[in-house]
């Protein structure tokens, strides 16, 4: 008596219109990940979460003696550690989430070449972690503007609308480079480079007003500076200038790069398994 040997095969629902679809269904995969890459983030580490305030916190005070005290760069009108802290913080979250999310898919990579499921949410919840630190973050920053005595007021109501920006821009690019690095894997040895980079071309350690106006436009179109620049007139209460030019200019990047990068993962997801 013979049996016939049973196959099973795991696909992408019943069709690709599924995959969207397939994105909720699989939010638990999603809570998982990322609960997970918190846990082992602060695994073993002697400090835990301090880490989180630290790496702002000592490049505040690194930034506020050179820029502030030796170079007598201006502040907008703000003291100068709100100033840079206020900016440190929606860069922390991009640069983490950008570096998280770039190489998720190959820290998957067992996952992934096993089970079937939606492929953005590997990156997707990668962001995760990086909003735990800025969270954290976010309560030493309230600390410090009660020490300079900067209140806030109703443009802190815009918060969530730059930190959701500083998000967006880092999934973009993130999403970009997950794909990249699965095929290219010289791509993990580029994000450091355009982590380090974007840092001294973002406003972090001075204020936009300092851009010389030829460079201006050029200079807008950072993703980030006007997501920079947003966050520190929103916690300074409307002290600074609000970017009306590059917050626009940014949120036309952010969408180039988010549509772009979903359009070109998904157009190589079908591959990873087979190549990562």
């Amino acid at each position: 008596m013979s049996h016939a040997a049973t196959e099973l095969i795991i696909e992408a629902g019943h069709t690709e219109r599924n995959y969207w679809r397939d994105l909720f269904r699989y939010r638990e995969l999603f809570y998982f990940l990322a609960w997970r890459d918190v846990l082992v983030r602060y695994k073993q580490t002697v400090i835990g979460i301090l880490w989180a305030v630290l790496r702002p916190l000592l490049t505040m005070i690194v930034f506020t003696f050179v820029f502030s005290r030796i170079a007598k760069l201006p502040a907008d009108g703000i003291p100068y550690p709100v100033m840079v802290f206020g900016a440190m913080l929606p860069w922390q979250l991009f640069a983490q989430s950008l570096s998280e999310g770039s190489g998720s898919l190959i820290n998957n990579a067992n996952l992934i070449s096993k089970v079937y499921f939606p492929r953005l949410i590997v990156p997707a919840s990668a962001v995760i972690v990086s909003f735990v630190d800025f969270a954290i973050s976010m309560v030493l920053l309230a600390v410090i503007m009660a020490i300079y005595r900067v209140w806030v007021g109703v443009p802190i109501l815009m918060l969530p609308v730059f930190t959701l920006l500083a998000l967006l821009a880092s999934a973009g690019a993130g999403i970009w480079l997950a794909a990249l690095n699965v095929k290219y894997r010289d791509f993990r040895y580029v994000v450091p480079f355009i982590v380090q980079f974007g840092f001294f071309v973002s406003p972090v350690g001075f204020s936009s007003a300092l851009v010389p106006e030829k460079w201006r436009l050029l200079y807008d179109f950072n993703p980030m500076v006007g997501v920079i620049d947003g966050f520190r007139w929103s916690v300074s209460n409307g002290r600074s200038a609000f970017p009306q030019q590059s917050l626009l200019l940014s949120l036309i990047t952010i969408v180039i790069l988010l549509v772009s990068g979903i359009w070109y993962f998904r157009k190589t997801e079908r591959t990873f398994a087979d190549v990562i």
